[in-house]
C-alpha cells in the first residue's frame, strides 16, 4: 500500500510533476509485484533512462537477451546467439541491416572515438585475433555481449574488467539511414537505402 502526503510543499508541485512522479510510483508498485512471477531465475530486467545521445533501444534490446545461450553461429532468441549474431539480431529488429561478421562490421561501419562512445555504439576487441569480438555498449563502462560457450550465455561485462580492458581497440555506430553491403568482399561500400 502507498500513502501519498500532501503537505504545502508537494502542493506545490506542478500538474505535469506530479504527474510524471505519480507514474513512477505506480511503475515501481507494478515491478514489485512482478518478481517471483517467473519458474526460471533470470537476471534481473535493467532499463536504462532516457538519456540525451545514443541508441537507447538497441541498448535496451540487447539487456533483455541477457541469459540466451551463447551458439556459435546463432542469431536469434530461438537459436542462441553468437557475438556478431547478437548485434546482428539487435539491429535487424530497429531495420538497419548490418553485416554478419565482426571482421564485416569494423571494416564497414564508421568509427568513434573511443571517449564520444554512446550507449548502442558496438565495442570491438582482439580476442584471438583483431576484430575478433563485438558488444554492444549499454553506458557506465558495460556491455552486452555472447562472450563463449564457455561462459555459455548472453551476458553484461565491464570495460573495466582487466581481461576486456586489455583486449579492447575500438568502436564503430551503426548508422539508421544506411544500408551496409553483407557480403565480405574487402571493400567499405555503403548505399543510401
Amino acid at each position: 500500500m502507498i500513502l501519498l502526503l500532501i503537505t504545502p510543499m508537494s502542493m506545490c508541485l506542478s500538474y505535469r510533476r506530479a504527474l510524471l512522479l505519480l507514474g513512477q510510483i505506480v511503475a515501481v508498485v507494478m515491478l514489485s509485484q512482478l518478481t517471483g512471477c517467473a519458474s526460471k531465475e533470470k537476471a534481473p530486467l535493467t532499463v536504462l533512462p532516457a538519456p540525451e545521445g545514443g541508441n537507447r533501444i538497441a541498448a535496451n534490446d540487447a539487456l533483455q537477451l541477457q541469459g540466451a545461450p551463447y551458439v556459435y553461429g546463432g542469431e536469434s532468441p530461438s537459436q542462441g546467439f553468437d557475438c556478431s549474431g547478437l548485434v546482428y539480431y539487435v539491429y535487424n529488429r530497429q531495420g538497419v541491416r548490418l553485416p554478419r561478421d565482426t571482421q564485416s562490421l569494423a571494416r564497414q561501419l564508421p568509427a568513434v572515438q573511443p571517449e564520444q562512445r554512446q550507449p548502442g555504439d558496438l565495442l570491438f576487441f582482439t580476442t584471438d585475433r583483431p576484430f575478433s569480438h563485438v558488444g554492444i555498449y549499454i553506458g557506465g563502462e558495460q556491455f552486452v555481449h555472447a562472450p563463449s560457450s564457455r561462459t555459455g550465455q548472453v551476458m553484461v561485462s565491464d570495460l573495466r574488467q582487466p581481461y576486456w580492458r586489455e583486449r579492447f581497440i575500438g568502436v564503430r555506430r551503426p548508422v539508421a539511414r544506411y544500408s551496409l553491403s553483407l557480403n565480405d568482399s574487402g571493400n567499405a561500400s555503403c548505399r543510401l537505402n
